[in-house]
């Protein structure tokens, strides 16, 4: 059986970058209702009324294309990061980090450098032009890897032949991770025993499920890891050498532990004993938006070649403070153009997640526009970015007591994957509805989600 459906020979309308091809559903939609629903059961993932019948398909151009952007985009972040100063103390300044972000640095400053983006995924939509990065989330914290290891458990589950092979290429995130993790050993010449660190506070659940699924691939693939509680975390150095886990993930952020009460000091100490955990805090300075700001409008050092780079891919973002910039070749007042051009752009928080601490400018009334644009340009910790219409592609939906699959037009946000330099799959978020605009899985009803695969 054909799997593979040609959308242009439908008449379809979308963008040419998502191909002409998709997978059709294949099984029942109860059948793929309640896999999919089972595979991500007891993570904290919410509930999603509306849920995705087959994986979003891309070329192979096109997929390969949003790894390739994101590597090389990452190495100018991550330069454009660190030179804002030389030391951590110096970029914490630059940076006006709040308090709560001025801690659980590892004392080897080329240690804390080195290892602070090892886990990536940014947030791209396809614009008129193309691909277009909204954002970089650098962390061990990010939403993804879980995600998309579930739904990838089904999607190869359905389409495989008697074989065990796919109609699709794709990366699984653990796999992937589990190389990251091998090659971190290696390099540091330590044993590949990893500590996985975060909290179920966190996840809004009492099951370990969330960690544990990601511990039980690393233990059946060679490695050893473990979940740990920080209330645990002592476990992971205060015991003989051989039981120690010298490396780890950090799969926590601080914003989201102060918030929910979570004692920082035990994963400090675990820092201060010998447990590197990746990423370290130094990658908050590579997700702050403010670093998007920076490389938008170009460091002294860049080649022509990266300039173009920034310029295919980044929309234009000014770190917003009452001075004067460029906007199209072209010299204006910052703070005054931002007022005057609400519908065109969005201002955005230095540090958020989840589609917080955004405010589109098209969404919002004058006067509220011109408020928060002057306070936050009082502030310099924000910035404006242009708003990028997101172009769509045809998708199989399933609602909640269909029978039949029915197709939307969703408008994709996708966040290809990536662990230690290496591809690890692509995770989407869109409005199963077929609506459009701050796509925050964990803050507003009707979003869902998918993984992306290659065809």
């Amino acid at each position: 059986m054909n799997v593979l459906e040609d959308v242009a020979a439908q008449g379809v309308s979308g963008h040419p970058w998502f191909g002409r091809h998709r997978l059709a559903p294949a099984a029942p939609v109860d059948t793929i209702r309640e896999m999919l629903r089972t595979e991500i059961r007891d993570t904290g993932w919410p509930y999603q009324p509306l849920l995705p019948a087959a994986p979003i398909a891309l070329p192979r151009a096109s997929y390969a294309e949003l790894f390739r952007a994101t590597a090389a985009l990452l190495d100018l972040v991550r330069r454009t990061a660190l030179e804002s100063a030389a030391t951590t103390s110096g970029r914490l300044a630059a940076y006006a980090m709040p308090p709560s972000e001025h801690q659980l640095f590892v004392a080897d400053q080329l240690v804390e450098e080195r290892y602070a983006d090892c886990v990536t995924r940014p947030d791209i939509v396809i614009g008129p032009d193309g691909p277009r990065f909204l954002e970089f989330n650098v962390s061990g914290a990010l939403g993804g890897p879980v995600e998309t290891h579930c739904r990838l458990e089904v999607w190869r589950k359905l389409y495989a032949d008697d074989e065990g092979r796919v109609p699709f290429s794709y990366q699984d995130p653990f796999a992937v991770r589990a190389e990251m993790f091998r090659g971190l050993s290696a390099e540091l010449a330590v044993a590949p025993r990893f500590a996985l660190v975060g909290s179920v506070r966190d996840q809004g659940v009492t099951s370990t499920r969330y960690f544990d699924i990601e511990a039980d691939y690393l233990n059946s693939h060679g490695l050893t890891a473990r979940f740990f509680e920080p209330e645990d975390l002592h476990e992971a150095w205060d015991c003989p050498p051989r039981l120690r886990y010298p490396l780890g993930l950090r799969n926590f952020t601080i914003p989201d532990w102060v918030e929910h009460g979570i004692d920082t000091a035990p994963v400090q100490a675990a820092l201060d004993n010998g447990c590197l955990l990746v990423g370290t805090q130094t990658s908050t300075f590579l997700s702050s938006k403010l670093t998007m700001g920076l490389l938008s409008e170009g460091r002294p050092w860049m080649s022509a070649a990266e300039r173009a780079l920034v310029e295919k891919y980044l929309p234009w973002t000014r770190i917003l403070a009452d001075r004067r910039t460029t906007r199209g070749g072209e010299e204006v007042d910052l703070v005054r153009f931002a007022v005057r051009n609400r519908e065109l752009l969005v201002l955005k928080a230095g540090l958020g997640m989840s589609g917080k601490q955004v405010l589109l400018g098209r969404e919002a009334g004058e006067a509220e526009w011109e408020a928060a644009v002057t306070t936050a340009a009082e502030t310099g910790t924000s910035v404006v970015q242009e708003f990028v219409a997101p172009g769509t592609c045809r998708l199989a939906m399933i609602a909640d007591g269909a029978d039949e699959p029915h197709d939307v037009d969703v408008a994709p946000v996708f966040g290809p994957l990536l662990f230690g330099g290496r591809p690890a799959g692509v995770f989407t978020r869109f409005f199963g509805d077929g609506t459009s605009g701050i796509v925050g899985i964990l803050s507003r009803q009707g979003s869902s989600d998918n993984c992306v695969v290659a065809v």
